[in-house]
């Protein structure tokens, strides 16, 4: 046994190579012969000087010298209003959502509902137009979600600047969408405020002196739709009263094609409160499409055509004649405004125009209001037979009919001046 160890003894290697001391020498010496000397100085005391090959400098000197140069050369001038013009250079960042995320399914819950949204003030778009819109006249962005990155990048990076950006599959956003074909982008905003917002330069170039009411409409189609054609023919401002669909419905808002972002909305007022948004002297206009009394207020030619309906709204009959039980005498309580055919010369600017809902009509505070300004009620002439016209086209009708008169008036008033002239 001991042999044996005696033997394992000379075969055993050390593991790290040993070197030498004269090792180190040669290398010292190799490692000098490969710099380059910048003196040479001989035993007699002799000193020559090398000279270096054009275009090389010491490392020391080098480096003085490009010190120099930054210190000489004169700074980039950057522009005070420089931003990121990429999605890289912005440093934005997103978070991606994984399974059993509830995010996007807790903001649905309140955007979707009308007392949730009014309570926690905010409201819902789809759509890379409607929200592109929405950041332009300068709604305040709270979250969005996307399914593509590619979607994100096309909205103004400026403007997402802490905004919560939640990725999110596909599907999901099909599951809460409203759209036949969703876009794959939503985004959460806080509710507009009128006074806030920043409305398109061409649309306040082009606003008439013309106001919207809009009485009691109940229909998310025909708000969205009258919300458009307001903002087409150039309403200074659009107010709706209690009882309203909410304009920030998902519905409005697809219905209304970014109209909501081009023309003030106030909504849920109080009819006594209606009066402090118009202008002074205004005069209020109501559209008529079941024309009460038509045949006996306007000329016997429109109502020998047949172009005046006789129907009576039940609404407006309980206010029309109540009997007094002691006396037997009748009272009428409807206010007597002087109804006219829409096409004839009304528009006097300003001007407002009431839009009531189909189910129920124009609700008795708005004839109030027009006989207390001298308005008068608006009449569409339609075919005998047929009820009514929906009140999206008979907005439209009337909104852009104003708009004509006004537009003629002012045609007429520059032909008289130039021909003073």
């Amino acid at each position: 046994m001991a042999a044996l160890l005696g033997t394992a003894r000379f075969v055993v290697r050390p593991l790290l190579q040993v070197v030498q001391p004269w090792d180190l020498d040669s290398r010292r010496w190799v490692r000098a012969l490969r710099r380059s000397p910048v003196k040479v100085v001989f035993p007699s005391g002799e000193v020559v000087e090398r000279k270096r090959a054009p275009g090389k400098q010491p490392r020391k000197a080098a480096s003085e010298a490009s010190a120099q140069e930054q210190r000489e050369k004169p700074p980039l001038e950057e522009s005070p209003s420089h931003a990121p013009s990429t999605w890289e250079e912005s440093g934005l960042r997103y978070d991606k959502a994984y399974p059993g995320d509830r995010r996007l399914s807790s903001v649905m819950t309140i955007v979707k509902s009308r007392p949730f949204r009014e309570k926690q003030g905010k409201i819902l778009l789809e759509g890379r137009r409607l929200i592109t819109d929405a950041l332009k006249a300068g709604a305040v962005p709270k979250t969005f979600f996307f399914s593509r990155l590619e979607y994100l990048k096309e909205l103004p990076i400026d403007k997402l600047k802490g905004v919560s950006l939640i990725k999110v599959k596909f599907e999901d956003i099909k599951d809460w969408s409203d759209l036949v074909t969703p876009q794959g982008i939503m985004g959460i905003f806080a509710k507009p405020d009128h006074v806030k917002m920043a409305y398109p330069k061409t649309q306040l170039q082009h606003s008439l002196p013309l106001l919207l009411i809009c009485d009691n409409l109940r229909d998310p189609g025909n708000l969205g739709t009258i919300l458009r054609s307001a903002a087409g023919a150039g309403c200074s401002k659009v107010l709706l009263t209690k009882g309203c669909v909410d304009p920030w419905e998902p519905k409005v808002l697809r219905a209304g094609m970014g109209a909501h972002f081009q023309v003030p909305i106030i909504n849920n007022l109080e009819w006594e409160a209606v009066p402090n948004y118009l202008p002074p002297d205004t005069r209020v206009y109501v559209a008529d499409n079941c024309g009460l009394y038509a045949q006996a207020q306007m000329s016997h030619k429109a109502s020998d055509h047949g172009w005046v309906s006789n129907q009576r709204l039940p609404k407006f009959h309980k206010y029309e004649e109540e009997e007094d039980v002691e006396t037997g005498a009748s009272q009428d309580w409807l206010p007597e405004v002087e109804v006219q055919s829409y096409d004839s010369d009304w528009m006097e600017a300003p001007a407002a125009v009431v839009i009531g809902g189909e189910t129920c009509g124009v609700s008795l505070e708005s004839l109030q209001l027009a006989e207390s300004t001298g308005g008068k009620r608006l009449l569409i002439p339609v075919v005998p037979g047929v009820d009514s016209l929906n009140s999206a086209m008979a907005a439209s009708i009337l909104l852009f009919e104003g708009k004509r008169q006004l537009r003629g008036r002012a045609e007429h008033l520059s032909r008289d001046r130039s021909y003073r002239e």
